[in-house]
């Protein structure tokens, strides 16, 4: 581009590189100069010409960056030129410069720029998609840029339905790429919520998980209300959901927002009396909606990962002051028992898993609750090193259940020592072959030290693959859940096991899980009304 030689055959001097530099400056603010005064004129409109030579100019600036990145990770280059990509965060300049300001000009002027719009996204695809070949040390970033033209893609396809979804594959693909590196960004997460539309219950998902990985995207805040606000004002009848999905998602709503308090108590159980039968009738279906309503739980009870929330604050403490003593450092992780906004956002997303809990969970014989069961044991085993927040749910969850199944699964097994044994169950000399729920698990903070090390390692295996049930993950998925009771009885508070008898049982202060002459209506009201909901 600036008449040096970046073969990757080709070394490039300092001053050679200093000129590739200079010439990217140069074009980089010409481009920003174009683009505001472009911005400006909105009432102007430009002919092809003129969109011909500001798509001409962005592309010698996409190129332009093109050539400091192989000039500067050229395998003879220094290591100080290897940082400097990263020091002055050229990957995201080249988005923010170079792509995403041009493409928000070409938008705010549609539909007349539409056909340059569409020749300038496959100018930067095709341009992000070779530095993603050539340039690996910034993959993960290549990958989220090469999902956002895929959404920009999407988005301005009105027309081809067909053409649309494509594009959708293509962009979830490649935010799911980025993902598998950086599991705990929760950004990702976020943009693949959007794409989950219009599957309601996926898309509370991915935004629950942006909100609760360890790096979680404050804007999912604001986000995740375009799939609530429809939710909390219409009733059943106007939506296209399932009635249960209905209710699941406008009861999370609820706690999410704050709104519509007064309804809580009915979407609860709407959901709850219709549950038993929808898992019946769904059957293998259920498997990825009973991890994906877990995990949306889980998050719940954790206040989407709010400082504030009694729980979170004893699983991720805060950082302590620099002036600030032990003990009060320590006071701070205690909930305060006063604080009733946090005690009632507890108390109510308690009573949504709880009697998640128990209408799964009777469902003793039906394999296809098990991705639930395995989702809710890896959240409390995690909360099992922390009996500070343990104590927050011990009283409703239902521990005698729980026991049940194990022991449900015990009849039907016989290798002892691999659940008795710390080490995490896995076939010996084979790839790793993860279960679909444990991607869905992957990089949420109670699932961090879950899985070994080289467990996500196996890169044979596809994104379609990722969620696809095949019928050996049925006793791979029970042996993990056996091993997961051991483990959390080994603690000796919530469940027991006994390696003679190889059997499950639960101390004496859980043996009446419900009162059984309660109905689901009257156990929830009662709850309700110990928090002066209703």
């Amino acid at each position: 581009m600036y008449g040096f030689d970046i073969s990757p055959t080709h070394a490039v001097s300092t001053q050679g590189f200093k000129g590739i530099y200079a010439g990217l400056v140069m074009v980089e603010a010409k481009c920003i100069e174009v683009d505001k005064a472009q911005k400006s004129e909105t009432d102007v409109k430009l002919n092809n010409k003129q969109w011909q030579a500001l798509i001409a100019l962005h592309s010698t600036l996409l190129h332009g960056y093109h050539d400091f990145f192989l000039a500067s990770q050229h395998p003879t280059a220094s290591s100080s030129l290897k940082r400097l990509g990263a020091k002055y965060y050229m990957p995201g300049r080249m988005w923010k410069r170079g792509i995403d300001a041009f493409l928000e000009l070409l938008r705010h002027r549609l539909p007349d720029s539409l056909e340059h719009m569409l020749t300038f996204i496959y100018l930067a695809y095709s341009m992000m998609a070779l530095l993603y070949e050539t340039v690996p040390a910034f993959a993960t970033t290549w990958m989220e840029c090469l999902g956002d033209l895929g959404r920009y893609r999407m988005a301005i396809e009105d027309d081809d339905l067909r053409e649309r979804e494509v594009w959708t594959s293509v962009s979830r693909r490649w935010y799911s790429k980025a993902s598998d590196i950086v599991p705990e960004t929760g950004r990702l997460y976020h943009h693949l919520a959007i794409l989950s539309r219009p599957n309601a219950l996926q898309q509370l998902f991915y935004y629950s998980k942006a909100l609760s990985a360890p790096e979680p995207f404050d804007p999912t805040w604001e986000s995740i209300m375009t799939l609530f606000d429809p939710l909390l004002g219409s009733d059943s009848q106007s939506s296209r959901l399932l009635p249960t999905d209905f209710a699941f998602i406008k009861a999370q709503g609820i706690l999410f927002s704050g709104k519509l308090v007064d309804e809580y108590q009915a979407e609860v159980t709407s959901f709850l009396d219709k549950l038993d039968s929808h898992i019946g009738g769904t059957a293998r279906y259920w498997m990825e909606r009973g991890y994906q309503i877990a995990i949306s739980n889980c998050c719940a009870l954790l206040c989407w990962g709010k400082e504030s929330s009694f729980i979170y604050q004893t699983i991720r403490p805060m950082k302590p002051n620099k002036k600030e003593s032990q003990e009060c450092y320590d006071a701070r992780l205690i909930p305060d028992p006063n604080d009733y906004e946090n005690a009632k956002a507890l108390e109510q997303a308690r009573i949504l898993a709880e009697g998640t809990y128990h209408k799964v969970l009777s469902r003793v014989s039906d394999p296809n609750i098990l991705p639930y069961v395995h989702s809710i044991l890896v959240f409390h085993r995690y909360l099992s090193s922390y009996p500070a927040a343990m104590s927050l749910l011990e009283a409703t969850f239902p521990w005698k259940l729980v026991a049940t199944l194990l022991n449900s699964l015990l009849s039907s097994y016989g290798e002892y020592e691999r659940i008795q044994s710390n080490k995490f169950p896995r076939l010996a000399k084979q790839l790793p072959r993860p279960l679909p729920e444990d991607f869905a698990l992957r990089g949420l903070l109670w699932a961090d030290k879950y899985f070994p090390s080289d467990w996500f390692s196996n890169d044979m295996i596809d994104d379609e693959e990722k969620y696809s049930e095949v019928a050996s993950m049925t006793d791979e998925r029970k042996e993990r859940i056996l091993w997961l009771g051991v483990s959390i009885a080994q603690h000796g508070k919530w469940l027991l096991y006994d390696e003679k008898s190889h059997q499950f049982s639960v101390p004496p202060r859980f043996e009446q899980d419900v009162d059984e002459d309660m109905p689901d209506v009257a156990l929830v009201a009662q709850r309700l009304r110990s928090v002066h909901i209703l």
